[in-house]
């Protein structure tokens, strides 16, 4: 998994915080199919990419983790 976050975004402190929050969100996204992945022992191989466009600095976390669980439903990962 590869976060991406430019300088568009803002200063440091903003983008560290967005990959941050990013992050996370990720991780509780991801982490029930990977137990049941696990579970059944098929887990899927794949790359990840998330590249975080400068309204991610003004988004807090809860729309973060939404536009990413969008984003990966339309993907088909979850």
């Amino acid at each position: 998994m590869g976060i991406v976050v430019s300088r568009k975004v803002g200063k440091a402190v903003v983008r560290n915080r967005v990959r941050r929050r990013l992050r996370e969100a990720v991780r509780e996204l991801t982490r029930q199919p990977l137990r049941d992945a696990v579970y059944e022992s098929s887990l899927p191989s794949f790359d990840l990419l998330v590249i975080a466009r400068p309204s991610a600095a003004s988004a807090n976390y809860a729309e973060l983790k939404r536009s990413l669980s969008t984003a990966f439903e339309r993907a088909k990962l979850l």
